[in-house]
This record gives C-alpha cells, sequence and structure tokens, in this order.
C-alpha cells in the first residue's frame, strides 16, 4: 500500500484476494488509483485520509465508527444481498452467516456510510425494499473493465465445427449450483434446435462430487475449465460464441461486462441487473418464465430459442456487445465516479 501524507488519500476495507467480482474490482481500483497516484493508506487513521471505502461491508465496525468520527468521508460499494439460504435447506452456521452479513451491511448503509454505491438500479431498489430508504447519499455506478484489455480483438476465436456457449462464475457451489443446472439445460434444448454440436465451457471451481453427478445425469458436452487467471479471461470469452449469465439476481456480475467488452453476445433470464446491463442487441435477457425469488424451474425454451436467434445474426450481436461496453462499462467512466464519491466535495 502507498502511504502518503502529502496529497489526500484513500483506505479500502477489506483488503480482498481470492475470487469474485469484489476482488476483481478491489484489484481493478487499487491499480487505477496507483496509476494515477493516488495515495492508498493502510488506515484510515492515517495523515491525511480523506476517504474510506468500504467493499460490502467488514465486522470492524468499530474502525468505521472512529473514522467517522474523525472526520472521514465513508463510501460504502454495496451489490446485493444474501438470499437463497433463506429458499434452500442449509445448515445451521452457514444461514447464521448469511443473516450476519446482511445485517452488517444494513447496518453500515443506515448508520455509518456518508454515501452509498449501488452497483446497478436493482441493487439500490432491493436495498429499499427490503431494508428502507436511508440518509446518506446513493450512487449508482456500474462496474467497468479496461476496454484496451477486454476487447474483440486478440488471441481467441469461436470453433466453426461447433457452438460453443460459455459459462463464467467464481464458485459453482452455495446455491450457484442452480445456475450450471439451467446452463445444462439450456444448452442440452439447444442441440434440439441447431445441427451444429453445443459444448458448454465452464470456468470456476467446480466441486469434483457436482461434476460428477452431471457426469452421470447429463448427456451433454460439458467442458471443465477450471479456475483460470484473469489475464486469460479475455481470450477465454473471444473463444466463446455466447455467455450465459446465470447468477439470479445478480447486482452487476463482472463476468457479463467482462463478455460485452470482448464483444460476447449475453443470454440470461430478466433477473437483477440483466435487464440493465445487456440492452439493444447486446445480447437477449428473457423471462424466467416462473417465481426466481422461490427458485421454481424456469422455461428453458424461451433461453434456447434467444440463443438461436443470436446465433442465427452473430456479427450483428459481437458488434453491439461491444458498443454497449464502450458506451457504459469502462474503466476510467467507473473511477472518475468514484473518486467523485471518495474525493468530490
Amino acid at each position: 500500500m502507498t502511504q502518503s501524507s502529502g496529497a489526500q488519500g484513500i483506505c479500502i476495507l477489506p483488503r480482498l484476494n481470492g475470487l469474485g467480482g469484489p476482488v476483481s474490482f478491489y484489484h481493478r481500483l487499487t491499480n487505477e488509483l496507483q496509476r494515477r497516484a493516488i495515495p492508498i493508506l493502510a488506515s484510515p487513521f492515517s495523515p491525511g485520509c480523506k476517504a474510506l471505502l468500504v467493499i460490502g461491508g467488514t465486522r470492524r465496525l468499530d474502525i468505521l465508527w472512529g473514522a467517522r468520527r474523525q472526520g472521514v468521508r465513508i463510501v460504502q460499494r454495496l451489490n446485493g444481498m444474501n438470499w437463497m439460504h433463506r429458499r434452500r435447506v442449509v445448515n445451521l452456521p452457514y444461514y447464521l452467516r448469511a443473516e450476519t452479513n446482511n445485517w452488517l451491511l444494513s447496518i453500515i448503509r443506515r448508520h455509518i456510510a456518508h454515501r452509498v454505491v449501488y452497483q446497478s438500479q436493482f441493487a439500490r431498489a432491493w436495498w429499499q425494499t427490503v431494508y428502507g430508504p436511508v440518509s446518506a447519499d446513493g450512487k449508482i455506478i456500474f462496474n467497468g473493465v479496461d476496454l484496451n484489455t477486454y476487447t474483440p480483438h486478440g488471441p481467441g476465436d469461436p470453433p466453426d465445427d461447433h457452438i460453443r456457449v460459455l459459462l463464467v462464475e467464481a464458485h459453482v457451489a452455495g446455491g450457484y449450483e442452480k445456475g450450471l443446472e439451467n446452463a445444462i439445460h439450456l444448452v442440452q434444448a439447444l442441440q434440439e434446435r441447431i445441427a451444429q454440436r453445443v459444448e458448454l465451457a465452464v470456468v470456476g471451481d467446480v466441486p469434483g462430487s457436482l461434476r460428477a453427478y452431471w457426469k452421470e445425469n447429463s448427456d451433454a458436452w460439458i467442458s471443465w475449465m477450471g479456475v483460470q487467471p484473469r489475464e486469460r479471461i479475455p481470450e477465454i470469452d473471444r473463444s466463446a460464441h455466447i455467455l450465459f449469465s446465470s447468477d439470479l439476481n445478480a447486482a452487476c456480475p463482472n463476468s457479463v461486462i467482462e463478455a460485452l467488452a470482448c464483444g460476447l453476445p449475453v443470454i440470461a433470464y430478466a433477473t437483477g441487473s440483466l435487464p440493465e446491463l445487456v440492452e439493444g442487441d447486446a445480447g437477449k435477457v428473457v423471462s424466467y418464465g416462473s417465481n426466481y425469488w422461490k427458485l421454481e424451474p424456469p422455461e428453458v425454451p424461451y433461453l434456447a430459442d434467444a440463443a438461436r436467434e443470436i446465433l442465427a445474426d452473430l456479427p450483428r450481436y459481437q458488434q453491439a456487445a461491444r458498443k454497449k461496453a464502450e458506451a457504459s462499462f469502462g474503466l476510467d467512466q467507473m473511477v472518475e465516479a468514484y473518486l467523485a464519491e471518495l474525493l468530490g466535495d
């Protein structure tokens, strides 16, 4: 971490490593702040600290309260909230952990944060519906990617002899198994509609037991690609025909934004922020066909028909995907918006 007592600095908590959207955001933001020579401080009590960015939440409410009392601006970045544990059978420790995390997020939002950044209109509406409006100023800032790194140009081409549908999730567990199930049913339904073979390429951490289950219980062609380095994702995106975004009620999934930037059309059910992100011909979002809040089975044919329609005019959708990313999801655009919340008046 860079420390300086001269320039206005920013502290970011918690410091993240591993997999997942918050981790990707953390690294993209800190890299940009360092490139712009903006001090990243190890503590909100360091000299020159003007703002503390809380990515989601932290159990160290004492640090947040202490920083606020010293005049440090507290900005909270919120995506969605834990909800699947209320719809599935889970063990008690998992349930309590999910509820505790929701409680911490809500406490920071209502009582500590000066400003709240929501990742989408959907995320803001969800928090306001469940926990009510708050006095903290609210701003919507979509996630962003480096459009020179995530680009349609570079290594990686879709195969000519078959169709590749891509699924990218950090961890396929803890409720995300449903997304994998929907993806498998999608490629099976799509296979019935087109002559070419259809492959499902799955990027992410998938438990061995889950891979074994689908090997025994599905005839779909599934390529388990495992966890991939971030720098390989653009090439992987460029090597597919379509990305299926499987996360239900996602606040602003990075996999979608990365795909669009690479010119990869996206299909998804119309839940969460997906109708905001995948607009025009950047892809297609379709009706789930039942109550997704209760995890009822979806109408897979809607999704398969949308995929077939995209494949019938793929170049047009690829170009529209990139244009949507250029208009809404550039990294510079995201960073400038965060700096305005953190260091602006």
